[in-house]
């Protein structure tokens, strides 16, 4: 998959954006008031910006609070087609992160599973059997420290 080519922004989408990421239940008319736009305006241009893909406005939620105990970066070594790995890998439920990378691994997955034992299983059973897979390297998380995506636009 080629590299998307960045979406050129004005000002005024760029202040919708950045008001969402403050808080994403921001309704149109409070965002139409610090950006200069209608109500109507803003929901208009919301929707072209979700349709472009330009982002997404969702809830992120805390898992350990929805019984999600145990989350963990896999490092993934790969022989072959990384990307086709890494296609297997996004349509596991429990993997929600996939990127590929360079370094000493090829592939960095987050999973959210609801133990350690359904930790286990996902590595051995799923992701270590994907054809491609060389090896792995389980980082569990002790501590989510910081977790924000209002960094903005450019």
């Amino acid at each position: 998959m080629a590299r998307s080519k960045a979406v050129a922004l004005d000002e005024v989408s760029k202040g919708i954006i950045e008001q969402l990421q403050e808080d994403g239940r921001r309704s149109y008319a409070e965002i139409g008031k610090a950006v200069g736009l209608s109500e109507a305006a803003v929901r208009q241009r919301v929707q072209k910006l979700t349709d472009a893909g330009v982002m997404q406005v969702v809830a992120v939620t805390d898992p350990m609070q929805l019984g999600f105990y145990r989350q963990a970066m896999i490092g993934i070594r790969v022989t072959g087609d990384t990307t086709r790995v890494a296609e297997a890998l996004g349509a596991i439920p429990a993997v929600d992160y996939v990127v590929l990378t360079a370094g000493s691994f090829d592939i960095l997955a987050e999973v959210v599973c609801e133990s350690d034992e359904d930790l286990i299983e996902l590595l051995n059973h799923r992701i270590r059997a994907i054809q491609g897979v060389a090896s792995t390297e389980t980082f569990v998380y002790l501590k989510l420290q910081k977790q924000f995506y209002n960094w903005g636009t450019r």
